[in-house]
């Protein structure tokens, strides 16, 4: 199968049946030449890619360029120095193919590499952003924040000049092969096609962005490559004799273990709740927090940090009311907190673009505008992202409904977690409606449990005798109900 000897992990299947995204489009050779400024342009000022000339992006059909005149077929060729301002850094590279007829023909691959000081614009002055699989014109304080970002350089870019292949875990070498079906290239060819190893005076080494997704001992290169998990009691950090903190564990592995590891130590501390759904007045069980929300919280700030800043790492803190995420780093480029939901735009794009293929990252804003939706499906306060201290912060809310479903985690509290582990399903089920409630009678706690009188006089005898429950009133009185013993 032909194949791209600049990118060999573009061939003819991969051009016929990936969807288009970030890194990959497809036009046909009807195309004007000029009609190529804008994808060039966006490519460029983004993270680069690949374009191919020849395939029609609805079919897919092979076109190829034999049809073209002399004329039209230079035009193309020389689209990015013409049609450019100034012209973009590229390889152009023929594949021989047989076109959709059967008949030999060849296609145009346009290799544009990624700008880190320059922006590159057609020659009528537009600038376009690929976001997605779309090629963005940018205008106002998008641009202007675009133009801003130029005159600085990507860490995950740099070379690592103490790291060398075999720091690298081959498993997760192996794995990543095996998700963009490269296991037939070695592992330098891989590293290379993805910008992850260069060449300087003739000497290969690995980017700071391989060593961060790839290392077997991510510490011994980048200390503050972790994530701190943080667990207070009450609403707020207090210090000295007073300090609160009941839990404090150091996450500290490379970028593509580290999600999976905090995701462990999130989901062990967080707590489901029991509560009353009002419209079947049936209990339900409700997570504290919705999951996607503060995962895909982690998920951004392990791909957005700002990794030259070696001396901070990623905070996660856990509050009774409310969960906090702390990333170094302002929001990158022309993401702002106004735009956060709307706009994509990748400080670290080759971490980003590994991520992604593992599943982690989510395209095309989907990630951040959920969150948002899912805060408000489960009730709770809108996400609050700020920026304090050099750094991104977001803070996922329980609000006053969701602070009273915390009534399990202090009865369990209250009542001491083995006398708790020894409850039946049946007496936790009038606990905690008693709790929600303040108070109940029989017949509401039949209603409830779907049990019989008899069953729950049983279970209610029981709870008062190991002192959980009281009955106020006497008991021949019909108003008399039960409450909590420990109010």
């Amino acid at each position: 199968m032909e194949q791209s000897k600049i990118n060999p992990l573009i061939d003819m299947e991969y051009i016929k049946t990936k969807p288009e995204n970030k890194y990959f489009d497809v036009k046909s050779s009807k195309i004007k030449a000029s009609d190529l400024a804008p994808h060039f342009s966006a490519f460029a000022n983004a993270e680069g890619g690949v374009i191919v000339v020849g395939v029609s992006d609805k079919k897919r059909e092979i076109e190829g360029m034999n049809s073209l005149s002399s004329e039209k077929y230079n035009n193309i060729i020389s689209a990015p120095k013409d049609c450019c301002s100034p012209m973009p850094n590229y390889k152009i590279e023929v594949l021989a193919v047989k076109n959709k007829d059967g008949k030999e023909d060849e296609i145009i691959l346009f290799h544009i590499e990624a700008e880190t000081e320059r922006i590159i614009r057609t020659t009528n002055g537009t600038t376009y952003l690929r976001i997605g699989d779309k090629s963005k014109e940018l205008k106002g304080e998008d641009l202007i924040n675009l133009e801003y970002d130029r005159n600085t350089r990507r860490y995950e870019d740099e070379l690592n000049k103490e790291a060398v292949l075999e720091d690298l875990d081959l498993e997760l070498l192996n794995e990543y092969k095996e998700k963009i079906s490269a296991l037939e290239l070695s592992n330098e060819q891989v590293l290379k096609a993805r910008g992850f190893l260069k060449e300087k005076d003739n000497k290969q080494f690995l980017t700071n962005g391989a060593v961060l997704l790839f290392a077997k001992n991510i510490t011994e290169f980048y200390p503050n490559c972790r994530i701190r998990f943080l667990k207070y009691d009450g609403n707020a950090m207090q210090v000295g004799e007073r300090i609160n903190i009941i839990k404090d564990i150091n996450i500290e592995c490379s970028l593509l273990k580290i999600i999976e590891k905090a995701r462990e130590v999130v989901s062990f501390q967080l707590r489901d709740f029991i509560t009353l759904n009002k419209e079947t007045g049936k209990f339900m069980i409700v997570p504290e927090y919705p999951e996607f929300a503060w995962l895909e919280g982690i998920v951004n700030a392990v791909t957005h940090r700002e990794y030259a800043f070696q001396g901070n790492y990623i905070m996660i803190s856990m509050y009774n009311d409310r969960l906090e995420i702390t990333s170094p780093g302002k929001l990158p480029n022309i993401v702002t907190l106004e735009n956060i939901k709307e706009t994509r735009y990748s400080r670290n794009p080759r971490i980003a673009r590994v991520l992604t293929e593992f599943g982690w990252v989510r395209e095309l804003n989907e990630g951040v505008k959920r969150i948002y939706e899912d805060m408000k499906m489960f009730f709770l306060d809108e996400p609050q992202y700020s920026e304090p201290n050099n750094s991104v912060k977001l803070v996922l809310k329980n609000n006053i409904i969701m602070r009273k479903l915390r009534q399990s985690d202090k009865l369990e509290n209250s009542i001491g977690e083995e006398v708790w582990a020894k409850l039946d399903i049946i007496e936790r089920k009038i606990i905690l409606y008693i709790a929600n409630r303040g108070k109940a009678n029989r017949k509401e706690l039949e209603k409830e449990t779907g049990k019989s009188a008899t069953t729950v006089n049983k279970r209610i005898k029981k709870l008062i005798d190991e002192n959980l429950i009281v009955r106020v009133g006497d008991k021949s009185d019909p108003k008399h109900y039960l409450e909590l013993k420990n109010k």
